[in-house]
């Protein structure tokens, strides 16, 4: 006997999360998917050549690997994540590179001078990492966690403001640091990017930065086995232009910016939620580049030829001056190259003996600069002769994403600028900000809290809420 019907709209892993759990609570599901695929930003296709698997968009998942959703999913047990002991690398110079280990005390041993500087920051929140993930996986509430909450609160603090040069003496700590900072697209340093950046670094020495075996499609798949199997249905290729459509479902979760539902909800929403949705900011873009290889990179650093993950940016200084001139509307000459290379690990991404590097570099919002000439030589400068290994190239500019996924509005991947204000308050200040005027409907993605990353959270939190509504108690979603 169902419990109702729900439609949600947009098979990105949170929409999948939220259906997933609706599902298992005796709901009748269907999603709906604009695009002739699933997963939004967790999938992979065939991007350049036949036979190499590349991921769309997220290609590396630290935050699946702590997220309180995927482990009450069991993602490990339906999709083998394969954990590089080396979590991450940072190019400083060629030749050069700085290395941030799984192992806590080995990384801190190989920054000479700084290793208790980077254990001392480090170490608490590794050693608290489930609460911390807890703390930062929904709505920010300190009081649960307080400890916890204080000891984070206090090292994006610092990390977050001109404090952070007091910390380090070498450029190989504040560099590998701040190379996990500014995954986030913002001027640094900020409060915004010091928060998330800090977390992905304590997870580093944690459960570590996994990549699925076969791409991040993997993810999004294992979510559409297990909503099928509770009898749930996903219809791609079908566009929801207004809530109308929507008509037949007591529970309705949309997995949209705020733009795009309060373009589909018209003039249902009252005036002052409205106008809280057209307050929320959307950040600067990345350009993304995807290479099809003859062989492995051919860095000068032999470090870097094991790094699954390898920041390309030089000093802590020279990230400043990129994300600085991004911010400020600017091509940087040498850009901040976030680069993952899955096959070193994951052999089943690329032909034998090939490789695939997955790349992105961050502009203006907007830009409809193509940077894969910007983002080979940033990796030629570090890995000479990379450019003769290469046998194919797919290259989207900002404004290419956002075609591809208008989710990323002005080829912004997080959906909304992560500043300090907005991932307190996304899509806006509430106890409950999935939650909309208008019964039963309920908002998701990356533009909810807790923000953007693959961790589910936002879905899942926005399914439980809605279930709390309908009186029907939150199912296990255990294997």
């Amino acid at each position: 006997m169902s419990n109702g019907r729900a439609i949600v709209v947009g098979a990105g892993h949170n929409g999948l999360a939220a259906a997933v759990t609706l599902a298992r609570a005796g709901l009748e599901v269907t999603v709906l998917e604009r695009a002739d695929h699933l997963g939004g930003g967790t999938a992979t296709q065939e991007l350049t050549l036949p036979g190499f698997h590349h991921d769309v968009c997220s290609a590396v998942h630290p935050m699946a690997a702590e997220s309180p959703f995927f482990r009450a999913f069991g993602l490990a047990e339906r999709v083998e994540l394969l954990t590089p002991e080396l979590s991450y690398a940072h190019a400083l110079a060629p030749g050069r590179a700085a290395l941030a280990w799984r192992d806590l005390d080995r990384t801190a041993h190989g920054l000479g001078r700084d290793a208790g500087a980077w254990w001392a920051l480090l170490a608490p929140l590794v050693d608290d990492i489930r609460r911390l993930s807890e703390l930062i996986g929904g709505v920010f509430s300190p009081l649960p966690h307080l400890t916890t909450a204080l000891r984070f609160g206090w090292r994006a603090l610092e990390q977050g403001t001109r404090a952070w040069d007091t910390r380090f003496t070498t450029d190989a700590a504040a560099a590998l640091l701040t190379g996990v900072i500014a995954h986030t697209n913002q001027r640094l340093p900020g409060l915004g990017a010091a928060a998330p950046g800090l977390a992905l670094a304590a997870i580093a020495h944690s459960a570590g930065w996994p990549v699925p075996r076969g791409g991040s499609g993997a993810i999004a798949q294992a979510l559409a086995d297990d909503l099928a199997a509770h009898g749930g249905v996903i219809e791609t290729s079908t566009r929801v232009t207004s809530l109308d459509e929507l008509a037949e479902a007591d529970t309705v979760v949309l997995d949209l910016t705020p733009r795009a539902f309060a373009a589909i909800a018209g003039d249902r929403l009252p005036a002052g939620y409205r106008r809280a949705l057209e307050r929320f900011r959307y950040g600067d873009g990345v350009a993304k580049v995807d290479y099809a290889l003859d062989g492995p990179v051919p860095w000068l650093a032999p470090e870097l030829r094991e790094a699954v993950t390898v920041h390309v940016g030089g000093s802590r200084a020279d990230m400043v001056r990129s994300e600085g001139r991004v911010a400020s509307g600017e091509l940087p000459e040498h850009p901040f190259v976030l680069l993952a290379q899955p096959s070193v690990i994951d052999p089943t991404r690329a032909p034998e003996g090939k490789h695939v590097v997955w790349a992105y570099t961050h502009v203006p919002a907007g830009s409809t600069a193509d940077r894969a000439e910007a983002v080979t030589a940033e990796i030629e400068r570090h890995a000479p002769g990379f450019r003769d290994r290469v046998l194919a190239v797919s290259s989207r500019s900002a404004a290419d994403l956002e075609r591809h996924n208008p989710n990323y509005i002005g080829g912004d991947i997080s959906a909304g600028a992560p500043s300090f204000l907005q991932l307190l308050a996304r899509p806006r200040p509430a106890l409950v900000p999935w939650k909309t005027p208008l019964p039963g409907v309920w908002l998701t993605g990356a533009s909810t809290a807790p923000g953007p990353g693959v961790h589910g959270q936002s879905g899942w939190h926005a399914a439980r809420h809605a279930l709390a509504e309908l009186h029907l108690p939150a199912p296990s979603l255990a294997p």
